[in-house]
């Protein structure tokens, strides 16, 4: 009996991925360069001339879904096929989480060739799923080593545990010249005030609430819609909880924060000051300037709502917005688009968004066991990360998608208009911006020919925006949305990188723990933010004491040593 229904449990897993291959089709893509024709850009081997290229398909499951994964038929995706034989085949989740998809491989014991997993590596770890890639990069990838040089010791897993696991996809060497958080209010709505000083939440509140009085309802009559939060699903971290730190002068440290000097950590919502934020969703909520439908809609809702233009103001991050913000670009309302600002409780705090990490090893791309050929796969990602590989999935190709004049790479301007003004189009077909999946030098880096490596560096940034950007940045004596938050220097840099990298232990008690209070925040917070005023409080006690009464304390315990075990580890 026990055997039929794994063989059922078998046959049914391979149906689930035989559907996420097909759905796979309708997803994005970025791009890249090729090698001689990049501006004198050959510094390092790319092994793609001295290798076979005898075709070969390798399966990738991604934690993230991209929209516009172009199934490597746009351009970069032939030039990439062209260098390495490799077909690549991204599967997504299709109706569940990353987490649902990842605890399926695991319970099969069947994996792709490739996993980029999220938050959920330590499973796959504990399962046995991943294998260790030091070897494999030794003697096959010179590239990988190249980039992330001086920091190849923070990609071993553990001072237990020396293998190298992960190849986190962070960019190395990267200078933040642009800032995709804060919160976000349409350029109309700040011209309509006159261009209001934007520092506190009250200062956002009295704008959506002053174009609102005036504007109730849309051009076309759909009634304007003053702030929409993404917490239907999942962002609801990104849209809703992670924005209680920045707002009260905390770093991005997960779910957690942490006393920089002793290391100690608590759960963020154990902060007085964080229910002070909460507070004022509430206080949004009840003067009818938040979107009722902030904790039910689905993600598509969302970003529908965004992209008809009846969104006055957004708490996101612009890659989870992008999709319906690139929609409105291409029907020309950028007054309907968003700029973005560092917005705090009240003018004692600043926003941490960049306080430094120091090189994350966090998030990545993984080898399975189950891979078909491990070699041909770690030297395909080898070439991504090559100088070539590199201008390649950044810029596209010489000659369509950039020239080469006196010596630097320019975005023509057709060109640059419509990675400006369609961007999920030009994603599609050019691929650029798809391929970004193995190591990568950050913005700011240059290649041997003295050219960025990526197109985000102050002039090209400046050339990307609409003229209502640079109208609402002229207006706050800013020249990139980077200038109104702190220096880069401002805050110390965290010895732990960010403690949001540091996975529990699959099964483990604080694993267990940390779960229940996912649970508890998903229902409590909401449940809060959504409360009669006169409500608030008795809600948010109950919602510390549900966390007390999970186990919260031994949770902060465990992860105030892991934190610790990090700096050490580091520190080596």
């Amino acid at each position: 009996m026990k055997k039929k229904a794994k063989m059922m449990f078998s046959a049914l897993l391979v149906l689930v991925f035989i559907f996420l291959a097909a759905c796979s089709g309708n997803n994005g893509g970025n791009g890249g360069n090729t090698g001689a024709a990049n501006g004198g850009n050959s510094g390092n081997s790319n092994n793609a001339g001295e290798e076979s290229l005898e075709p070969i398909t390798i399966r990738l499951a991604s934690g993230d879904v991209n929209a516009n994964w172009d199934d490597m038929k746009s351009e970069v995706g032939q030039e990439i096929l062209a260098k390495t034989g490799v077909t690549l085949k991204q599967e997504f989740p299709v109706g569940g989480s990353d987490a649902d998809m990842f605890a399926l491989m695991v319970a099969s014991d069947e994996y792709p060739d490739l996993v980029m997993p999220k938050g959920n590596a330590g499973k796959l770890v504990d399962a046995g799923a991943l294998i260790d890639l030091r070897p494999l990069i030794e003697e096959h990838a010179p590239n990988l080593k190249k980039i992330y040089g001086e920091y190849f010791n923070r990609l071993r897993w553990s001072e237990q545990d020396d293998a190298i696991y992960v190849l986190p996809q962070d960019g190395v060497g990267h200078t933040y010249f642009e800032a995709g958080g804060g919160f976000q209010l349409q350029h109309k709505v700040l011209e309509a005030a006159g261009f209001p000083e934007i520092k506190t939440v009250k200062d956002y509140e009295n704008a959506i609430k002053a174009y609102i009085e005036k504007n109730p309802k849309t051009e076309d009559g759909q009634p304007t819609i003053g702030m929409s939060l993404n917490g239907g699903e999942w962002q609801i971290l990104i849209s809703v909880t992670n924005p209680a730190f920045y707002a009260t002068g905390a770093p991005d440290d997960g779910e957690f924060y942490i006393n920089q000097e002793t290391f100690e950590a608590i759960m963020h919502y154990q902060r007085p000051e964080e229910r002070e934020y909460f507070r004022w969703l509430n206080h949004m909520n009840n003067i009818g300037l938040l979107d009722p439908e902030s904790f039910v809609q689905k993600y598509d809702q969302y970003k529908a709502k965004i992209a008809s233009g009846r969104v006055l103001g957004l708490v996101d991050q612009q890659w989870d917005y992008a999709d319906a913000e690139n929609a409105l670009k291409a029907e020309g309302k950028f007054d309907s688009t968003y700029a973005r600002f560092p917005v705090t409780l009240d003018e004692t705090y600043q926003d941490h968004s960049f306080q430094g990490t120091g090189y994350l090893s966090g998030y990545g791309i993984a080898i399975t066991k189950d891979a078909k050929d491990p070699v041909r796969t770690i030297k395909f990602l080898d070439y991504l990360a090559s100088d070539e590989g590199q201008v390649l999935v950044n810029w596209g190709i010489e000659g369509k998608h950039y020239n080469v004049e006196n010596g630097k790479r320019v975005i023509p301007a057709d060109v640059q208009a419509q990675k400006s003004n369609d961007n999920n189009t030009f994603k599609k077909t050019t691929g650029i911006g798809n391929y970004l999946i193995s190591a990568r030098y950050g913005d700011g880096v240059m290649d041997p020919s003295g050219n960025y490596y990526t197109t985000n560096f102050p002039e090209q940034i400046v050339t990307a925006y609409s003229e209502a950007d640079k109208k609402t940045l002229a207006a706050y004596g800013a020249t990139t949305y980077r200038d109104l938050w702190p220096a880069n220097d401002a805050f110390p840099e965290r010895k732990y990188g960010a403690a949001w990298t540091l996975p529990f232990e699959t099964g483990s008690q604080a694993n267990v723990i940390f779960q229940k209070t996912q649970d508890i925040m998903k229902k409590r917070i909401p449940e809060a933010i959504l409360a009669k005023p006169e409500d608030f409080d008795k809600i948010y006690d109950a919602f510390l004491k549900d966390l007390d009464d999970a186990g919260v304390a031994k949770l902060n315990e465990e992860f105030s040593n892991m934190v610790k075990a990090r700096v050490e580890l580091w520190s080596k």
